[in-house]
């Protein structure tokens, strides 16, 4: 890959580490089998989310878990449940949305770990299996729905669930949607594709359709990009397992920075962080790790669903 200007590579540095006492070692799973080849795997680490105290959510995919961790580091398991869950974003000030590969759309209580419904069809059909999702100011809900689509099978989705409760099918042909983010005027949506090594760029027009969707960028290597956030100032982070990176991007597509990962290539999720929100915390999955990347300019405040 050429650039007109090499990019800054920094290292980023591992915030905090699963506890030993929550690792399952020796268990088999279906979504290991699935996801893993088969691969021991004593944790699958997603969706990472901050509340207003700063702490860190994050999920277990093959073991239906959610836990919190503190500023300080420490783990507290907040929900266990029979689901694989992988994307969330507040709802309300105690209610996380996840995007659950086995279930479908739940919500999770944090004070007291339960775990509900909240879209599990669509026209009485199950989802192919979701995985990201993010909300609009206006409490729209735009969420990936990827399931074991591929540049083989380019069927992965991409909806938007209104405030009313009407879904609308915005794209049907995606090989592996994953990651969502918007700009910071929310007129573009960027979906990251992962078996397409790409990262498209979606206009949202006014009358509720989208246009001229493009490959804004194209990534390399055995897994393309995965987690998505936007600054401030509109650059785009991209996690992108199978490099172990963390792609900065300008307006452009310009990589500005790059942190590579000291413990594993697995970056598939990140958040903006810490209390001016100016580093991104990125969960690496086959560790079992959450990195920190310190950056000069902030995150966007994430918006919450219309019930908050």
């Amino acid at each position: 890959m050429f650039f007109l200007q090499p990019p800054e590579v920094r290292q980023a540095e591992v915030f905090s580490s699963m506890p030993d006492r929550f690792r399952r070692k020796g268990v088999k799973t279906e979504w290991a089998a699935a996801n893993r080849a088969g691969q021991e795997t004593d944790s699958f680490l997603e969706g990472p989310v901050f509340d207003d105290q700063g702490n860190l959510f994050v999920t277990d995919i093959p073991y239906g878990r959610l836990f919190k961790v503190d500023p300080a580091g420490d783990w507290e398991l907040v929900a266990e449940y029979d689901g694989e869950p992988n994307g969330m974003k507040f709802l309300a000030e105690r209610e996380l949305l996840i995007t659950d590969y086995k279930q479908g759309l739940m919500v999770c209580d944090i004070t007291s770990g339960e775990v509900r419904p909240f879209l599990s069809r669509r026209n009485s059909e199950r989802f192919k299996g979701v995985n990201d999702l993010i909300f609009d100011s206006q409490g729209n809900l735009y969420f990936t729905d990827q399931g074991q689509s591929g540049l083989h099978d380019p069927s992965g989705r991409l909806y938007r669930l209104r405030p009313s409760g009407q879904l609308d099918l915005l794209l049907s042909n995606v090989p592996s949607p994953n990651g969502v983010a918007l700009s910071p005027d929310e007129r573009v949506l960027y979906l990251a594709v992962t078996r397409g090594n790409a990262v498209w760029r979606v206009p949202l027009l006014e009358d509720g359709s989208v246009s001229k969707v493009s490959a804004f960028f194209t990534s390399y290597g055995p897994s393309g990009p995965d987690g998505l956030a936007v600054d401030t100032q509109g650059r785009l982070a991209v996690a992108n397992p199978g490099l172990g990176f963390l792609w900065i991007l300008n307006h452009r597509a310009e990589p500005k920075v790059v942190f590579r990962s000291p413990v594993g290539a697995s970056l598939t999720n990140i958040a903006y962080g810490s209390t001016d929100r100016s580093a991104v915390y990125c969960t690496e999955s086959v560790s079992g790790s959450i990195l920190r990347c310190t950056l000069d300019v902030p995150g966007l405040p994430l918006c919450r669903g219309s019930a908050a």
